[in-house]
């Protein structure tokens, strides 16, 4: 294994130089929490699929092709859907807003402060999100070192918050890079083919499974439409996408380069459908599904291409863990704690910013860190996450996008009654059930709709300015010639 440790070891010493190199570009706060808004299509599109596709679309799309053949692909297969979705309805509107974070769209569009309130809510998910990444490094340590589950989490959540606290968006924006890299290598270029050839091709794959096994529906029709619930509708809405939207240069890329994105999300989930599939063809009999992808890797791939292909299982868990954790923290910060000390959020005096932000993801991150420790049900975590996200933020922000009569008090109601109905809900029918999001969601949407009919209309003004702000006449960029673009 001295090789494969040796891939590992300069595979997490290049992100923390990463950290370094990135710190020494992050002088403002739009450069730290937004890489200055000038990604270009090539590192936009690399970094959002970084993003999107973590341990769990990666590690646990293999289980889900392991347990359920083929139509294991469609919880990732959801998520691309979501993102080209994103890209291509509601991405340029939002890349032109100029703003940091979905409460402060709130706020715009609305006219009031629903910030506070929402981004506890956002604030939950995007920390749910980081703890549930952080977790995954026991997985991966386990079947590298035979490492305890402890000191597992302290290491690779210690060098995800040392890189993410150095450089911010753009330290992140550099190893999502270099990740989305090794992910293509290692899972699609190297384990894909590999796994297939070792079950044998094809032909013998379905010689020894049952044919529900490549029934591209096999895993449920409810099934399938809780993962567009959940997982489609939540890259619409989520903090940690939704930065990533701010950090494009403009229509084009935030639109085309996110499309490019989506679609790669879709090979990777059937890619790792087809993975476990074959897993399921050499290890009939394992304890766990989510173990097909570590088997697989530690017991087929020769020397050198396993260190590799761990170190892709890595840049997955890491990507996602990096960037809910810099969304965790920019919530935490200027939705939150700004607000709460009555702090406009204006945009003077950045340095200070610069350092107030690097400080709530160092803050975060040691959260993060011992909240994953105490925590050990990820599926639960995760759906807790979603669950709140969706059923509270999914109805007033698309309704902030799409219907004007919308108002503050009905925005408000719709995240309190959303929000509170999936909690309660969670309880009676218990958390992995289907029925919390799905009335959660019918809860929120009838209070937008009632309160929002029910109270005077948004001022004209605010709507104006808003129709602005959608325009991109903003006064971050009235008079300002564009910015060089970063490829």
């Amino acid at each position: 294994m001295a090789v494969d440790y040796t891939v590992i070891v300069v595979y997490l010493a290049g992100m923390l130089a990463m950290g370094w190199w990135g710190m020494r570009r992050a002088r403002s706060k739009s450069e730290f929490l937004v890489a200055g808004r000038r990604l270009g299509p090539v590192m936009y599109s690399g970094t959002m699929a970084a993003i999107v596709l973590g341990g769990a679309s990666t590690i646990g799309g293999v289980g889900l092709g392991y347990q359920y053949g083929l139509s294991g692909a469609w919880m990732v297969f959801t998520i691309g859907l979501g993102l080209l979705a994103l890209s291509v309805f509601f991405s340029a509107r939002i890349a032109r807003l100029k703003v940091y974070t979905v409460s402060e769209m709130l706020d715009l569009r609305y006219g009031g402060r629903a910030g506070v309130i929402s981004g506890v809510v956002m604030w939950a998910y995007t920390l749910m999100l980081a703890v549930t990444s952080t977790i995954a490094y026991a997985t991966i340590f386990d079947v590298l070192f035979d490492m305890n589950r402890t000191v597992a989490i302290i290491l690779g959540g210690s060098i995800v918050v040392a890189y993410s606290t150095l450089g911010g968006m753009w330290s992140i924006t550099l190893t999502d890079m270099v990740q989305f890299v090794v992910k293509t290598i290692g899972v699609l270029l190297l384990l894909l083919p590999i796994a297939v050839v070792k079950a044998g091709g094809f032909s013998e794959m379905k010689a020894k499974l049952p044919t529900g096994y490549f029934d591209p529906l096999g895993i449920g029709g409810e099934t399938i439409f809780t993962y567009v619930l959940i997982y489609t509708f939540g890259m619409l809405i989520g903090q940690d996408i939704w930065q990533r939207v701010f950090t494009a240069r403009g229509d084009r890329t935030a639109k085309w380069g996110g499309t490019v994105a989506g679609t790669y999300c879709l090979v990777y989930a059937l890619a790792g459908a087809v993975i476990g599939t074959a897993a399921k063809v050499l290890y009939p009999n394992l304890a766990s599904a989510d173990a097909a992808f570590a088997t697989i890797v530690k017991d087929e791939l020769p020397v050198g291409v396993r260190g590799l292909v761990l170190a892709a299982a890595l840049a997955a868990v890491m990507s996602t863990s990096s960037g809910a954790l810099i969304a965790c923290a920019t919530v935490a910060n200027n939705d939150i704690w700004s607000r709460l000390r009555g702090v406009a959020g204006a945009d003077g005096e950045e340095r200070d910013e610069v350092r107030g932000n690097r400080l709530f993801i160092l803050v975060m991150g040691v959260a993060v860190i011992v909240t994953a420790i105490a925590l050990n049900n990820v599926v639960e975590a995760l759906t807790v996450a979603y669950n709140l996200l969706v059923g509270g933020l999914l109805v007033p922000i698309l309704g902030g996008l799409l219907w004007k009569r919308g108002t503050v008090q009905g925005a408000l109601a719709s995240v309190v009654v959303g929000g509170v109905a999936v909690i309660g809900l969670m309880a009676g029918y218990g958390i992995l059930a289907n029925e919390p999001v799905y009335y959660g969601l019918l809860a929120s949407l009838a209070a937008y709709l009632a309160v929002s009919l029910a109270t005077p209309a948004t001022d004209p003004a605010v709507l104006a300015a808003w129709r602005e702000r959608l325009a991109g006449r903003t006064p971050e960029t009235a008079g300002t010639s564009p910015v060089p673009v970063s490829q």
